[in-house]
């Protein structure tokens, strides 16, 4: 191992961190989706979009800003958009600053769907990390998750009311 201090050059190889970084994001998307889909009828696809204005001041946001905090492409969240309007869980508005641009906006169907399916979510990840972490785990995982999310994704980070 060498000297005190020391990282095994196996540890500090980046394919193997973002490995299993990614892995662990599909293992939880696994564990979780399916009971979002069957007890509130919010595929991952939705809930990643409703999470995140449900979580905005206002319960909107940009709808440039919500791509960047997506997986999805911005026809592919227009798609989804699209979608949740005609299920009455979200409307558009214009913005007022930027003719081209409008905000996607949590309406208050799809703040009661997500009041309730929020519930559930938090149970289901509480159950799921149940005894894996202690608190300063806890905090530093945190701490690190954010820092490699502003590096790789900056927008996400960034809150527009």
């Amino acid at each position: 191992m060498g000297r005190s201090g020391d990282t095994p050059a196996k540890t500090r190889d980046p394919i193997t961190l973002a490995g299993l970084v990614l892995e662990s994001a599909t293992g939880l998307r696994r564990e979780v989706g399916p009971a979002l889909e069957r007890d509130y009828g919010l595929p991952s696809q939705s809930f990643e979009v409703l999470i995140r204005l449900a979580r905005s001041p206002g319960q909107r946001l940009r709808m440039s800003d919500l791509s960047s905090q997506t997986a999805l492409t911005p026809s592919g969240l227009t798609r989804a958009i699209d979608r949740l309007c005609d299920a009455g869980l979200a409307t558009r508005q214009a913005c007022p600053e930027d003719r081209r641009g409008s905000f996607a906006v949590l309406t208050s169907i799809g703040q009661d769907k997500m009041a309730a399916a929020l519930g559930c979510h938090r149970d289901q990840l509480a159950a799921l990390f149940e005894g894996l972490f202690d608190d300063g785990e806890w905090a530093t995982l945190l701490g690190l998750l954010e820092r490699l999310r502003d590096r790789v994704s900056p927008e996400a980070a960034r809150i527009t009311p």
